[in-house]
């Protein structure tokens, strides 16, 4: 159950990235609440994971579903450059989280 907590904080973590890009276009109160409740959300299912699994591995995990899941949303909704290298290195990130996952 802790992986599956970690790859929900790892979404929400996403979630929270969407609502900072919303703050930046809207500063409305919608797209605040979208923010903190991302984060919140995100924070508190990392820590229910880390009970189970090592600082570290959660970590890693939590900050590489983040990265990949901010990067794709802005390459495929916010416009962002979607060079062929960004995409090659998003590949290594997942792989990354795989082999730590394979390895916990």
């Amino acid at each position: 159950m802790a992986w599956m907590y970690l790859m929900l904080a790892g979404a929400f973590e996403v979630v929270g990235v969407i609502g900072m890009n919303k703050v930046i276009k809207d500063k409305d109160l919608k797209s605040y609440l979208i923010v903190f409740l991302g984060f919140i959300c995100s924070f508190s299912l990392l820590s229910l994971a880390m009970k189970s699994l090592p600082a570290g591995t959660s970590y890693a995990v939590w900050t590489g579903i983040g990265t990949v899941g901010g990067t794709l949303v802005g390459m495929l909704f916010y416009g962002e450059s979607k060079d062929w290298r960004r995409i090659f290195f998003i590949g290594l990130i997942i792989v990354a989280v795989i082999g730590l996952k394979t390895s916990t």
